[in-house]
């Protein structure tokens, strides 16, 4: 006995009413196209599939790649007990009576269960918990799917006991196949559509897909079920027309997923490399995803600080006047003003001079001592404080000439530590001087000039 949740998908060929997708679904592990590293005769998981020793894996990919596909090819050719969970729809509950058949079939059958759980990182940390000790102890052979990064969604125990298994998105290769494929198949595809595919016209249809076949196979059902008709039977499908019927395509973005962090780090890092154009790029890809432009905007500003500090002082003022200029135009207009913040920091003179300063500052007061503040630092309001020494030795730097006193303002454990430490680009060139300069003071005689 295989599946049972799969017997309806794994066993049987899917209805001609289902979707395009749905009915071109690889059967056998050779047919899938795109993972050849991962599922070529001499690898890891080709082997353990053919000699059905499974071990607990964590299907991780983007969508349309062929995780769910993988998952019910191992459905077929495993003599385990099969069986599917969607994170979507179950819960505890549902894990309990899982592990329940599991533990019946040992009995009874004397064989393991293979579990697959479809989007396994919507499972929260309780619900993977649940699956941890059957995992452990081999009752269940965990199959997991995940378009998230499992490091982050799921929890480090089980993620230990399983073998992270990660599928690469379709190369444009890959998809013209799986389309060519699809057009010339008359039982599952659309080879007895009379419909005339060009190339450029499929090639329009991969670039729109993005890597995801379900995507491509989906928008080429969609365009044949448009535009076919049996006055235009011999009538190729333009790149125009293809275009027009797609429109626009959902860009796969997480606010709170990888894709987030991944590509607001494409920006941070193209700004620091002095890229106006891949600094739009990824601006551009962020906005029409949905990221908040704000959240765009509040990097943009720590950025100012971070990276350019003050090579150009004034970098932050453009950046907070940009954040206030959105606020006050919003989008789609205001996208304008990021664009203009984008190329404008990206072409600013780099320092991280400042950054480094305060985290060389912060090690300081994390792990030394904690000198108290020098008497000469601190006011005496009361006679008691004055009596005491409160304000002993202050130099008021105005009454000095050229405004300069050789006073020491850090406690005496950290005499002649130097956090900040400028670089000689854009305006830190003058400030590097005049660093240059105090310190030549200091170590000088009382009388000398300071310049």
């Amino acid at each position: 006995m295989k599946s049972d949740l799969f017997s309806d998908s794994a066993n049987t060929n899917p209805s001609a009413h289902s979707p395009l997708a749905e009915r071109m679904r690889p059967l056998v592990l050779e047919d899938i196209l795109g993972q050849e590293a991962l599922l070529g005769k001499e690898t890891f998981l080709y082997q353990a599939i053919q000699q059905d020793q499974i071990p607990s894996l964590i299907l991780w990919g983007p969508p349309g790649v062929g995780k769910t596909t993988l998952a019910r090819i191992i459905a077929n050719m495993t003599d385990s007990h099969f069986t599917s969970l969607s994170a979507v729809m179950a819960g505890v509950k549902e894990v309990k009576k899982v592990v329940e058949n599991a533990t019946y079939q040992e009995r009874a059958f004397s064989k393991r269960t293979i579990l697959f759980v479809d989007e396994i990182h919507r499972f929260n940390k309780a619900q993977q918990d649940a699956f941890l000790p059957h995992v452990e102890n081999g009752k269940i052979t965990l199959v997991g799917a995940t378009t998230e990064n499992p490091s982050f969604q799921v929890i480090a125990p089980l993620l230990s006991r399983c073998r992270v298994v990660v599928l690469e998105r379709l190369s444009e290769i890959d998809l013209m196949r799986i389309l060519v494929r699809s057009l010339k198949d008359p039982d599952r595809g659309l080879g007895s559509s009379h419909t005339n595919f060009p190339e450029e016209a499929l090639q329009v249809i991969v670039e729109f897909a993005n890597g995801d076949a379900r995507t491509a196979l989906n928008a080429l059902e969609q365009i044949e079920g448009v535009l076919s008709s049996p006055s235009s039977s011999n009538s190729p499908v333009t790149a125009k027309m293809v275009q027009e019927t797609l429109q626009h395509r959902t860009l796969l973005y997480d606010r709170a997923g990888e894709e987030h962090f991944n590509l607001i780090s494409a920006l941070h890092k193209s700004l620091r490399n002095s890229d106006p154009d891949a600094s739009i790029y990824w601006l551009v890809r962020m906005l029409e995803a949905g990221e908040d432009p704000l959240y765009i905007v509040r990097r943009m500003v720590r950025f100012a600080s971070e990276d350019i500090g003050l090579a150009d002082p004034y970098a932050v003022t453009r950046a907070i006047s940009a954040l206030e200029a959105f606020q006050l135009i919003g989008l789609p207009e205001g996208a304008l003003t990021l664009a203009q913040l984008a190329v404008d920091l990206a072409m600013t003179p780099k320092s991280n001079s400042i950054y480094r300063a305060y985290q060389l500052a912060q090690q300081d007061v994390k792990n030394k001592r904690l000198e108290p503040v020098p008497l000469q630092l601190r006011n005496a309001p009361t006679s008691l404080m004055k009596d005491l020494g409160y304000g002993d030795n202050y130099e008021y730097a105005h009454n000095a000439p050229g405004g300069l006193t050789r006073m020491a303002c850090l406690p005496e454990n950290l005499d002649g530590v130097r956090y900040y430490v400028p670089t000689e680009r854009g305006k830190e060139q003058e400030y590097k001087k005049r660093l240059e300069a105090l310190f030549r003071f200091k170590k000088t005689a009382e009388n000398s000039d300071p310049e």
